[in-house]
């Protein structure tokens, strides 16, 4: 089996990995940043110089990237993974970029003789280190099935929803929801505690009432401290929500309560507090009530 290609080791790439190593998997792969990588080294991955010869040592490529730019930054060009792509090899793209990007990356691939599917997750850190992340897939589903054993070595989970950017679209639309969500439980938790509930109170009938979903529950605790390393900051919510809103006005979608998130975001980022997990508009909520916010901005 030829190995397994994985581009992009961030917080969630560098997981990903880790869990293909763990099954018994040959991974190669490529980091902007070389240094970022050397656990995973050490762990054995081989580590490349370019995206173009992470696709060259491998009939499956993953790749987990911030944006459209950064996209095209490894996919294009003479050393981008489209240029090194096998006939027959497919590309599973993971990252929350623009849809219509994702479609004409496609077209390129298609022209190597090799197949682009995206395969967006859902999920965090926390839900691919215990082995729960789920997938949502969009694109040709022979081409799905060539890489359905790696994905599952990652998630157990994985969804076909139709056609190439069909996932990324999907993933957008849940994104949104975790914000909203987030925004919702943070004035219900000011609400309490503007009224004389103890906040740490607050929290703990909201995680036990009907409104704790399970990104609640995990985010929830947040208000009441922040951790050291953020599981989804500011700034990439923020981008996703951004995407949403595209998407709503080309379609005649209207998303009042992302807009109304997103001006929270943006509030967020000019108190200087864009690196903390989202969770953090608690405390700009807080702020704006006269109440003590978890965190301080940064220096």
């Amino acid at each position: 089996m030829a190995p397994v290609g994985v581009v992009g080791l961030g917080t969630m790439g560098s997981r990903m990995a880790k869990r293909l190593l763990a099954s018994g998997r040959e991974v190669v792969g490529y980091n902007r940043t070389r240094e970022k990588a050397r656990a995973l080294v050490e762990a054995g991955l081989v580590l490349l110089k370019s995206p173009r010869a992470v696709a060259e040592a491998s009939d499956a490529v993953l790749s987990m990237v911030t944006d459209s730019t950064a996209l095209r930054a490894i996919a294009l060009g003479a050393d981008g993974v489209i240029a090194g792509l096998r006939p027959g090899a497919v590309w599973a793209e993971m990252s929350t970029v623009s849809p219509d990007v994702t479609r004409e990356l496609g077209r390129a691939v298609a022209e190597r003789g090799a197949a682009l599917i995206d395969a967006p997750v859902s999920g965090s850190a926390v839900t691919v280190e215990a082995g729960q992340l789920s997938f949502m897939v969009g694109g040709d589903p022979a081409a799905l099935e060539k890489v359905r054993g790696h994905l599952l070595a990652i998630g157990p989970t994985i969804t076909h929803v139709g056609e190439l950017g069909l996932a990324v679209t999907m993933k957008i639309a849940t994104n949104l929801g975790l914000a909203v969500q987030m925004l919702a439980f943070s004035e219900a938790v000011a609400l309490a505690e503007k009224a004389g509930i103890v906040r740490e109170r607050a929290v703990e009938v909201l995680l036990k009432s009907v409104i704790a979903s399970p990104m609640v529950k995990y985010r929830g605790p947040f208000v009441l401290g922040m951790p050291a390393e953020a599981l989804f900051n500011v700034d990439m919510i923020q981008k996703d929500l951004g995407l949403a809103l595209e998407i709503g006005k080309a379609l005649g979608v209207p998303l009042p309560s992302v807009a109304l998130t997103d001006e929270f975001m943006t509030a967020a980022r000019g108190l200087d507090l864009a690196d903390y997990d989202f969770a953090v508009v608690f405390d700009v909520i807080a702020r704006m009530s006269g109440l003590r916010p978890s965190v301080k901005s940064r220096p």
